[in-house]
């Protein structure tokens, strides 16, 4: 088979920066004669192991109750042109002009887009019009590391196939001022938006990493875990107090059996490059790997620094550790999504 090699990861976030005590005292503001547990619902903001993220609208955008259309025509703006940025920076590092693109994957769950994405973005960028087009929606966080599988394919297709995976989540715009559950609290706690992008070509005598495998692995029976539910003003998110359980019982497992059918085991693995969810999902895939408390270093300075940025969170992992140096190491990508779902994919330098 045809070795994808792994030529560029770059991102982009809005220029709306939110510190966590701002998002706090804005949720109070909203929630607190709303929701009578909300004293009891704060330490979340305090817990969720981040300090910053990046919005799409100032925080006043927030205050009051908005629709969908709204909330998506905004998605729409923001979303065409993270990409348009994020992309750029990627095919300039990998040397590729966007006429050289055979493929265009573009990965996003947080907004609806007919044309898609990929669509608005052809004459913008200058892709060729016979470029093969594959936007994919509905896998949730763990979208950028299934998006880097179906990447690695194409490119593993033909010899100096070149595609071009992009990914943009904007958690921030699914914000629901009506929605007084727990979830809706989590999820303000820890979303941000952002954008990323990655240059991926077929071919041996190709510079860069070689994505040497990829796979996933869907639980039974869990529908419910994790998702949106489509509401009158947009998309309610779906968390399950279950997720830290699940990675703790069922992720060390399925990693094993999929290393296994590549003839590896975790003791293989050098560096894990992790979507860390939120700080307690982080804490259970370092116990599943037998990591030490922190041990997801790259995972939790990313949350930190930007929040949960659904599938785009684990390419900003990613690129904090190929600027530290990953030639000759391997690294395992993971992530979690819908479905429920884990996705992985393998690199070796």
């Amino acid at each position: 088979m045809i070795k994808p090699r792994l030529m560029s990861v770059a991102t982009a976030v809005p220029r709306h920066r939110l510190s966590q005590s701002d998002a706090l005292a804005h949720a109070r503001q909203i929630f607190e004669e709303r929701v009578p547990a909300f004293a009891r619902l704060a330490p979340v903001y305090g817990n969720a192991g981040v300090e910053n993220r990046y919005l799409s609208v100032p925080l006043d955008w927030f205050a009051s109750p908005r629709n969908w259309a709204e909330a998506n025509r905004i998605y729409l703006q923001t979303a065409e042109e993270l990409l348009a940025d994020a992309a750029r920076q990627a095919l300039e590092q990998a040397g590729v002009a966007a006429s050289d693109v055979d493929t265009l994957i573009v990965v996003s769950s947080t907004g609806i887009a007919t044309p898609s994405l990929d669509a608005r973005l052809l004459r913008r960028l200058g892709f060729r019009e016979d470029v093969k087009r594959v936007p994919l929606f509905g896998l949730g966080c763990a979208g950028g590391v299934l998006g880097l599988g179906r990447a690695a394919q194409f490119a593993a297709s033909g010899e100096g196939e070149t595609v071009l995976l992009l990914v943009v989540e904007l958690c921030s715009l699914t914000f629901r001022w009506s929605d007084t559950g727990k979830s809706n609290q989590v999820a303000t706690a820890i979303f941000g938006d952002g954008a990323a992008a990655v240059v991926l070509r077929g071919g041996e005598g190709e510079a860069g990493t070689a994505v040497s495998a990829w796979g996933e692995h869907t639980w039974p029976d869990s529908l419910d875990v994790m998702g949106w539910s489509v509401e009158e003003d947009g998309f309610g998110v779906i968390f399950s107090p279950r997720i830290p359980e699940i990675v703790r019982a069922g992720m060390r497992s399925e990693v094993d059996r999929f290393l296994a059918r590549h003839k590896l085991s975790l003791s293989d693995i050098d560096l894990f490059a992790c979507h860390p969810g939120g700080a307690k999902v982080a804490a259970a895939l370092e116990e599943a790997f037998d990591l030490p408390e922190g041990g997801l270093e790259h995972s939790r300075s990313v949350l930190r620094d930007y929040g949960n940025m659904s599938a785009a969170t684990v390419f900003f992992v990613l690129e904090r550790m190929r600027a530290d140096g990953i030639e000759g190491r391997r690294v395992l990508v993971q992530a979690l999504g819908p479905g429920f779902t884990a996705g992985f994919a393998l690199l070796e330098g």
